[in-house]
């Protein structure tokens, strides 16, 4: 564990990784708002991923050797990462950006339920006490209630329910996932891991494709563009965390990261017109800020 803050120059990494993560996803709703679909999605951003990251398993002589137990956890982590992006996409393609994410980050819930569920870890008592401020911020954000849009709880969330849904979803799937890779896997090289988890899901999505009439390219040229951006922010911000973060002296991830929903606020207002109401911001800062408090008391 890291047991220092990062350096100003690591900080300004981090926060630009979480630009490029939470940029990802608002080039993706440009895709999905012009033919793309999310299985393609998946599959163009997991497979070029993929072939990066094992670039560099390649250059940097990474051993290439799985423990038996290993071999048979690393597919059920791929299918598990496989469900985890079809589902946070498919929320971003019916919900706000940063509303998406925002419902995703209950990820660290997820994640210490699972590790009981599985290996019987107590959920430490700091998770206990965050859980009701990340579910009161979820339930600003989302506007539960429908005040702000003025819809009432029932109008809203007809609207905002099934986006809602998948994106939380995607925060139980990545929760297994982490308890996972922390009890299973952590002793396997970060690197050679993910390059198999892409290359796992790229794969899944390309076999899913031919279920729902094949893979859906863009329509248009907006959504090229949506679909080339969020392959190469993705592609960027993942290898950057092999390649930059350890240079930095910033091992493994870190709680600034997940500024991510709120920089995707910012993007999807600026460049997508989504817009939320003052009381969700301040939902959208209780998430974001107990999830970060999570991480750094873990480095502490």
């Amino acid at each position: 564990m890291n047991t220092t803050a990062p350096s100003p120059q690591a900080f300004v990494a981090l926060l630009l990784l979480a630009c490029l993560f939470g940029g990802n996803h608002v080039a993706a709703r440009v895709a999905f708002d012009h033919g793309t679909d999310v299985v393609t999605a998946v599959a163009a951003r997991s497979l070029v991923t993929a072939v990066v990251v094992a670039g560099l398993v390649w250059l940097h002589r990474v051993p290439l050797v799985l423990t038996p137990r290993q071999r048979r956890i690393m597919p059920l982590i791929g299918l598990l990462v496989a469900v985890q992006s079809v589902c946070l996409y498919g929320a971003v393609a019916r919900i706000p950006v940063g509303l998406a994410l925002l419902a995703f980050n209950s990820w660290p819930l997820w994640t210490g339920f699972w590790a009981y569920v599985l290996y019987r870890e107590a959920p430490q008592r700091q998770v206990l006490l965050a859980m009701p401020v990340i579910l009161v911020g979820l339930a600003l954000a989302l506007d539960v209630w429908g005040a702000a849009s003025g819809l009432g709880a029932r109008g809203q969330w007809s609207v905002i329910g099934p986006g809602v849904a998948l994106a939380v979803a995607a925060g139980a799937s990545f929760g297994v996932v982490l308890a996972l890779t922390q009890h299973e896997v952590a002793a396997l090289d970060g690197r050679l891991r993910s390059a198999i988890t892409m290359a796992i899901v790229g794969v899944l999505a390309l076999a899913a494709a031919p279920l729902h009439g094949g893979l859906h390219w863009p329509n248009a040229p907006a959504g090229w563009w949506g679909l080339a951006a969020l392959t190469i922010l993705y592609g960027t911000a993942f290898t950057s965390l092999f390649v930059l973060l350890p240079r930095l002296g910033v091992v493994g991830s870190s709680p600034i990261l997940n500024v991510e929903p709120v920089a995707a606020l910012v993007m999807a207002w600026a460049l997508l017109g989504q817009a939320i109401a003052p009381v969700q911001w301040l939902g959208a800062l209780l998430v974001v800020g107990a999830v970060m408090a999570l991480g750094l008391r873990r480095r502490r």
